[in-house]
């Protein structure tokens, strides 16, 4: 059946477990199949529209439950991408909540394999214990439990020797006695006082059903909904499931944290966002040394929205989601982009200091001869990121937004500084003037005293002033 498609090159099949995720569970009724495709040059049809198609021809088995997840780079099934953990005081509770959970993320656009990771319905033998009965009998919990895991789970911690040889002894129920409930309610334990006592004494033995697999989180009983995603960001599927749960009222003593991609989105952007914060101040800090100012950095770093800008839009164009790589390609902005302002500040600032040009002078002159420079600089950086942006090869597709981000954010710049920057600079340096003016007359005014009867301002202990335009 998988065979039959022309892309799938290999297939491994696992039996009893799965290695999704990096612990992977074993149970009798799994079974998982890693398939392995002809390399990307070689077929049209991407991975996600392959793993579609095998999903729909096993789904025609009759009771098979199917799910498909790509392969990490550790060699193991990738867990689902959105994982919210359920908690609550009982299981009850919080599989019941985790139920109504599911409904309403299947509702949501884009999630696909809604799971729970406990479901109720596998066959289980049930011991209920009268513990007061228990108790009053001198057997203890532990006692008791230890003796049932050796019955049907075995102990081979006995050895039995033979010369050099070393055989282990397996202590067991035999299968038959295992699965009649008959003989499980004879087994019989020894208490402290050497009596023995049978398990019918103070527990029942029944069948029914029970979870297949039981989780505890901050002491609470969990289960987690899983989901994949498809043909959206599993960022923004996060976003209408809050939303949506936003609007339900959840049970009393139910809580829902975040797994998976959205717990690891979460911190790492929250560390990408102090870095972005650390590379603008020490940019700003490094040419504060360099320029001995204050103010000339500061009109620098508004390069850096028009950046930022350019790298929203060219990531909104090209349909590629914000993620670690893109805002990676985000912090690399912040240096890259402010030599060009950095140009006009320092060829302003020169003819300013050299050729006495006024602000609106100088600013012209440094536009013309650094808009060639700015041009080359800019140009070689978008043609040295563009194979890596337009790559088709395997695994393009996480770095290609690197890529993109770095050649929206260099084109808006070039576009969005030549005009911003100036604007800034003519702004700020009026400030600075009328900050410098307020300061003279301030300090003038502090230190002169008016004669009385004479109508006449005369300065008195204090330094003497010239102002040149008088």
């Amino acid at each position: 059946m998988v065979f039959s498609l022309p892309e799938v090159d290999r297939v491994f099949t696992n039996v009893g477990v799965s290695t999704e995720g990096f612990v992977g569970q074993s149970s009798n009724y799994l079974t998982e199949l890693n398939v392995t495709l002809v390399p990307r040059g070689d077929r049209k049809r991407s991975t996600d529209e392959i793993s579609e198609i095998i999903k729909k021809k096993i789904q025609q088995i009759p009771g098979v439950r199917v799910r498909t997840s790509p392969i990490g780079i550790f060699g193991t099934a990738n867990q689902s991408p959105i994982a919210l953990l359920v908690s609550a005081p009982d299981y009850e509770r919080a599989l019941g909540a985790a139920e109504g959970l599911a409904e309403v993320v299947r509702r949501i656009p884009g999630t696909s394999d809604v799971r729970l990771s406990s479901e109720a319905g596998k066959p289980e033998m049930q011991i209920e214990i009268d513990r007061e009965k228990m108790a009053a009998l001198g057997l203890t919990l532990g006692e008791v439990g230890e003796a049932l895991r050796i019955a049907f789970n075995g102990d081979d911690e006995s050895k039995y020797r033979e010369g050099t040889d070393q055989y282990p002894i397996r202590v067991v129920l035999d299968r038959f006695d295992r699965s009649r409930t008959a003989d499980i309610v004879s087994l019989t334990f020894a208490n402290r006082r050497g009596q023995l006592v049978q398990l019918k004494q103070f527990a029942s033995v029944g069948l029914g059903t029970g979870p297949t697999k039981l989780q505890r989180q901050n002491r609470n009983y969990s289960v987690t909904v899983y989901s994949q995603a498809v043909a959206r960001p599993a960022g923004s599927i996060v976003a209408d499931i809050r939303s949506a749960i936003a609007k339900t009222p959840l049970p009393q003593g139910v809580g829902i944290s975040y797994l998976g991609d959205e717990k690891n989105r979460s911190e790492s952007f929250a560390s990408l966002l102090l870095a972005l914060a650390a590379a603008i101040l020490f940019v700003y800090m490094i040419m504060v040394a360099l320029y001995d100012s204050f103010v000339y950095p500061f009109v620098v770093l508004f390069s850096i929205p028009v950046a930022v800008i350019g790298a929203f839009l060219a990531l909104a164009l090209t349909m590629k989601a914000l993620n670690i790589f893109t805002m990676l390609g985000i912090i690399m902005l912040v240096g890259l982009v402010g030599k060009n302002a950095i140009l006009l500040v320092d060829r302003t600032n020169q003819m300013r200091r050299e050729k006495s040009l006024s602000v609106h002078d100088a600013l012209v002159e440094a536009a013309q001869t650094r808009l060639r420079p700015i041009i080359m600089t800019t140009a070689s950086m978008v043609v040295g990121m563009s194979p890596i942006a337009f790559s088709l090869s395997a695994g393009s597709e996480f770095k290609s937004g690197l890529a993109w981000a770095l050649i929206g954010g260099l084109v808006s710049s070039l576009l969005l500084t030549l005009v911003l920057v100036p604007v800034v600079y003519s702004t700020v340096d009026q400030w600075r003037v009328a900050l410098t003016n307020l300061r003279f007359h301030a300090v003038v005014g502090k230190t002169s005293k008016i004669m009385p009867g004479k109508g006449a301002v005369v300065p008195f202990s204090g330094p003497a002033f010239h102002n040149p335009s008088h």
